[in-house]
């Protein structure tokens, strides 16, 4: 692993992003072919990752199972938000393994005063966590409030039999984050994992517009500007630091977590060129 000091001194000329273009999905990419610390790079059609899947076309269906070879969902939407949206089509092919791990706090039933009074508290968690950045501080809420659900989506992504496809709502802040932790595992250089999350915000406007059309998310969207929710390279900088300052690095968080040994080394394995 990198250490800290060197997270921001290191380049990378990301190139063209691996972008998959789809009819029913506008966020959605293939994170191999990222530049490693030691020289070499993660392997195409191992990890995707995108938005919200339940538009996905017949056509879409096809390239990504037949051609990709997708074999596992990792939703990381939380129980609400999938009832709310209802089955999507990649839950009826045969042969694709759907795992689920919300890496937000789970509101359940509860009625809407006290989902906001909820919702308030952890806002004012996610600042006093990290108040330079409240994003980061809302990011590290994933390790420190949902650890189970961390580690559940990294192994659901090394044992994965073919490609694994990770997505939440917009592919942003949740994808982001457990991506991030995945190209960690990996070696990857920071800058290029940077480039990876900022890579979203070339895809913002087609994304509002598709989380405009949902029932689940359109009140949200339409309650804060766009810029609001741009992706801010120093927010997954000072998010990849905080796993040295906080945890002495990712490793030493995951084995306190029960994710060590040949977990790890699997995932690793998975993500990179043999």
């Amino acid at each position: 692993m990198v250490p800290a000091c060197q997270l921001l001194t290191l380049k990378w000329d990301n190139g063209d992003v691996a972008w998959i273009d789809l009819e029913g999905a506008v966020n959605v990419r293939d994170v191999g072919g990222l530049p490693t610390v030691d020289g070499g790079s993660t392997m195409p059609g191992r990890l995707l990752r995108s938005e919200n899947l339940q538009e996905l076309s017949p056509a879409d269906v096809a390239r990504l199972v037949g051609e990709i070879g997708v074999t596992t969902v990792v939703d990381l939407r939380t129980t609400a938000e999938v009832e709310l949206e209802g089955p999507g089509p990649l839950d009826a092919v045969p042969g694709v393994r759907h795992a689920y791990h919300p890496v937000l706090p789970e509101l359940g039933s509860r009625t809407d005063a006290v989902a906001e009074a909820l919702l308030l508290r952890k806002r004012e968690r996610d600042r006093s966590r990290f108040p330079d950045d409240i994003m980061c501080g809302h990011y590290l809420g994933y390790l420190e409030e949902r650890p189970a659900e961390v580690t559940g989506a990294l192994r659901s992504i090394a044992t994965s039999e073919g490609a694994a496809i990770v997505h939440c709502a917009a592919g942003k802040d949740r994808t982001g984050v457990i991506v991030a932790l995945a190209l960690t595992v990996a070696d990857v250089e920071p800058e290029a994992i940077v480039a990876d999350y900022m890579a979203t915000a070339d895809r913002l406007d087609a994304i509002i517009d598709r989380l405009r059309r949902s029932r689940t998310y359109a009140e949200d969207v339409r309650s804060r500007p766009v810029q609001a929710h741009l992706p801010r390279e120093e927010t997954m900088k000072s998010f990849l630091e905080q796993l040295h300052v906080r945890y002495g690095g990712l490793p030493q968080w995951l084995a306190g977590h029960g994710f060590a040994g040949d977990e790890l080394g699997l995932l690793r394995a998975k993500l990179r060129q043999a």
